[in-house]
C-alpha cells in the first residue's frame, strides 16, 4: 500500500490529472453507449460513483471561503494605501478590457454562427421539453443588477455563511486597507506594533490554508476522474447534435481568446513569449475546466502564480479572488451566442446599437456571478430581458441552455481563470512585483 501511495505521489499532479481526465472520459463514453442500448442504467450508476467525484468540489468548496478571506485581507493590509490604488486600478482596469474584448468577440461570432436561424420555435420546444422546471427554479434565483450592489455590502458573516463572494471581498479589501490605513496613520508604536502582529497573524493562517490546498490536490485525481465519468456518462457525444452551432460558435471563441487574443496581449504588454506562461497555468486551466467554477480553482490559481509565475504575494493575493468574481471573459463570450438565439427564436431585429448595449449589459452583469458552476445561467434574465422578452420566452432559452451548459460551462471556466491569471501577470511584470 505504502509502494503504491509512493507511486503516485511522484507521478507530477498535471500527469495524473491527464490520466483522470482521459480514463473518465473512456469509461464515461462506455456507459453512455451500454445505457442508449438499455444495457445497463446510467442514472443508478452516477448516484453510485458521484460522491467520489462531488466530495473533490465539496473540499475545493471547503477551502474556498477562507482562501478569498485571509488572501485578499493579507494582500490589501500590505500594500501602501498610494501603491494598492495605482496597483488596484490597472488590475481592474485589465479586467474589464479582456471581458470587454471577450463580449465583442462573442457577439461577433454569435452574429456570424447565426443559431436558431430559419428554425421553428416548436422545434426548439420540444428540446426543452422536461428541463423547463429547472429553468423556472433558475428564474428564482436570477437577480438584477440593484440586488448584486446591493448583496457587495452584506452583513460578513451572513456572507461567510452563504457564500456570498462579491460581499466576502467587498469586505476582506476594505478590512485590510483599515488595517493599512491605521498602520500608516498612527504614531503610536505600541498600537502599530500589535496591528502587525494581527496582519502577521493573518499570514500565518494564510500559509496554513495553502498548506490544506496541497492536501486537496493530491485527491484531485481521483475526484477528476469520476466526475468525467459522470460528465460522459450522463451527456455523450450526442448533447452536441441539436446544439451543433452554439457549441462550435462558443467553443472556437474560447480557443481564439486563449490561444490567440491572450498570447497577443500578453506579448505586447510584457514581450515575454506567451505560450512559455501558457504552459506553466496549465494545471489551473485544467482544474478550471473540470471543476467549472473560478471559485473552486481559485486556491489552484494563487498556488501556480506564487510557485510558477513567481509573482508577489501581495498582488496575488489581492487580484486573483477579485478576478474570480468580476472577470468572466468565459461567460462574456458567451452570453450573446444566446441573446442573438433568442432574437432568431422569437423574430426579434437587433441593430447594431442593440449589439452595443448587449457588450455593455454581458460586461456589467458578468461581475458578481460568484464564480460558481452554471452561474451564467442566471445572468441570461439580466441579458434578455432590455430586448423584450417575456419571462415564458426567457425560461424557453434557459431550458435550451441547461442541455448544453455543462459542456461549455467548462470551456468558459478555463478561459475565466487563463484571464485571471494573465492579466494578473501583466500587471506584475510592468509593476516589477515578480521576483
Amino acid at each position: 500500500m505504502n509502494k503504491f501511495l509512493k507511486l503516485y505521489i511522484n507521478i507530477p499532479l498535471i500527469i495524473r490529472i491527464i490520466i483522470g481526465l482521459a480514463a473518465g472520459a473512456c469509461i464515461g463514453l462506455v456507459l453512455w453507449f451500454l445505457s442508449v442500448r438499455s444495457v445497463l442504467e446510467i442514472n443508478k450508476i452516477v448516484s453510485i460513483i458521484s460522491p467520489f467525484g462531488n466530495i473533490f468540489v465539496y473540499m475545493l468548496k471547503m477551502i474556498v471561503i477562507p482562501v478569498i478571506f485571509f488572501s485578499l485581507l493579507a494582500g490589501a493590509a500590505s500594500l501602501p494605501i498610494k501603491r494598492f490604488g495605482a496597483v488596484g486600478a490597472k488590475v481592474i482596469i485589465w479586467y474589464l478590457l479582456t471581458s470587454t474584448l471577450a463580449a465583442i468577440i462573442g457577439v461577433i461570432l454569435a452574429s456570424f454562427v447565426n443559431p436558431a436561424s430559419g428554425s421553428g420555435l416548436e422545434t426548439w420546444n420540444k428540446m426543452a421539453a422536461g428541463i423547463s422546471t429547472e429553468a423556472a427554479e433558475i428564474s428564482n434565483k436570477a437577480r438584477n443588477f440593484s440586488s448584486i450592489l446591493y448583496s457587495m455590502f452584506q452583513n460578513p458573516f451572513q456572507a461567510l455563511a452563504e457564500g456570498n463572494f462579491l460581499a466576502i471581498i467587498i469586505f476582506s479589501i476594505i478590512f485590510g486597507l483599515a488595517i493599512r490605513v491605521c498602520i500608516e496613520g498612527s504614531k503610536d508604536q505600541k498600537y502599530i506594533e500589535g496591528l502587525h502582529n494581527l496582519l502577521y497573524l493573518v499570514e500565518i493562517c494564510q500559509s496554513v490554508i495553502f498548506k490544506l490546498v496541497d492536501w486537496v490536490l493530491e485527491y484531485s485525481p481521483i475526484g477528476i476522474f469520476f466526475l468525467t465519468i459522470i460528465n460522459f456518462g450522463l451527456y455523450g457525444p450526442k448533447i452536441v447534435g441539436p446544439y451543433v452551432s452554439i457549441t462550435v460558435g462558443v467553443i472556437g471563441g474560447i480557443f481564439f481568446m486563449i490561444f490567440m487574443a491572450y498570447p497577443l496581449i500578453l506579448w505586447l504588454a510584457t514581450g515575454h513569449n506567451p505560450f512559455v506562461v501558457l504552459k506553466k497555468i496549465q494545471e489551473a486551466m485544467l482544474m478550471a475546466f473540470m471543476t467549472r467554477s473560478s471559485a473552486a480553482t481559485l486556491p489552484v490559481t494563487l498556488k501556480i502564480s506564487r510557485e510558477e509565475l513567481k509573482v508577489h504575494s501581495e498582488l496575488s493575493s489581492f487580484a486573483l479572488p477579485l478576478g474570480a468574481t468580476i472577470n468572466m471573459d468565459g461567460v462574456c463570450l458567451h452570453l450573446p451566442m444566446f441573446a442573438i438565439l433568442a432574437s432568431n427564436m422569437f423574430g426579434i431585429h437587433i441593430t447594431i446599437f442593440d449589439l452595443f448595449v448587449l457588450v455593455v449589459m454581458t460586461v456589467l452583469s458578468a461581475v458578481g456571478t460568484g464564480g460558481v458552476p452554471g452561474g451564467s445561467l442566471m445572468l441570461l434574465f439580466i441579458i434578455l430581458k432590455p430586448m423584450g422578452l417575456t419571462p415564458g420566452q426567457i425560461s424557453i432559452i434557459i431550458a435550451l441552455a441547461l442541455g448544453i451548459n455543462p459542456i461549455l460551462d467548462m470551456f468558459e471556466t478555463m478561459a475565466n481563470v487563463t484571464g485571471d491569471l494573465l492579466c494578473t501577470y501583466v500587471v506584475a511584470n510592468r509593476e516589477k512585483m515578480i521576483d
